[in-house]
């Protein structure tokens, strides 16, 4: 049986509260417009805000799913419904910042059994999976090792690169080593050695980083993890 043939018109579900006044949210579309000329197809992309994501049904039809950043969501339920989706329906996902640290949450409560899984940001009791970084890393800058062969080194073609931030909250430490004996597995490391990067093994694109990589469309550089995302979901 021949392959399918590559889709050229893909719907792209932006799940988050949309603010004008957030930098992230600024770049994301320029970042698939970007992207979707480099790859040569036409992107349709929808903002979904959280409250208006109560089932699966709102994310049937879509090629990929990018939970972005600017948490706390205003429901944090639509967001782990959306990431949940993907993940189960081997839909592809990108997590970025507050969506890299709900797919943490959603992970841990719904296929590592802990139903209290938490983030600092928003709760106190429970176990806190996402806790607050020893170092503030709102606007700031850092480099980052990549696993080989791994999604993302693939995308950038490289081992190291360096990515901004708008962060305070992180894995935390006492969660990284439970972690990593899941297929939610680590593939990219600040120079402390910390998670920033995850893809979950057996998914065709599922990639989540604490770092803001779609910001480089605002300094008219490429954004290699968003072309990534869309050549996933052409297939």
């Amino acid at each position: 049986m021949p392959p399918l043939p590559l889709k050229q018109t893909l719907r792209i579900a932006l799940v988050g509260d949309y603010n004008p006044a957030v930098i992230a949210h600024q770049a994301i579309p320029l970042a698939l417009d970007n992207a979707a000329e480099y790859v040569g197809v036409t992107v349709d992309y929808d903002w979904l805000p959280t409250p208006e994501v109560t089932s699966s049904e709102d994310l049937v039809g879509y090629d990929a799913i990018w939970c972005v950043p600017a948490s706390p969501y205003r429901n944090e339920e639509g967001a782990f419904l959306s990431i949940r989706f993907a993940r189960e329906n081997q839909i592809p996902f990108l997590g970025t910042c507050g969506g890299f640290q709900h797919a943490i949450i959603e992970y841990a409560r719904n296929v590592m059994g802990w139903e209290d899984a938490g983030h600092a940001e928003t709760e106190s009791q429970g176990r806190l999976v996402i806790a607050p970084l020893i170092c503030s890393l709102v606007e700031k800058s850092d480099g980052i090792e990549l696993e080989a062969n791994s999604i993302i080194a693939k995308a950038y073609g490289r081992a190291r690169i360096e990515e901004s931030y708008h962060c305070n909250y992180g894995i935390a430490e006492n969660f990284a080593e439970q972690l990593s004996l899941s297929e939610l597995h680590a593939t990219g490391w600040d120079e402390r050695g910390d998670i920033r990067v995850v893809e979950l093994r057996g998914h065709p694109f599922f990639v989540g980083t604490l770092f803001q990589h779609e910001r480089n469309a605002l300094k008219d550089k490429p954004a290699p993890l968003v072309e990534a995302l869309l050549m996933a979901a052409q297939r």
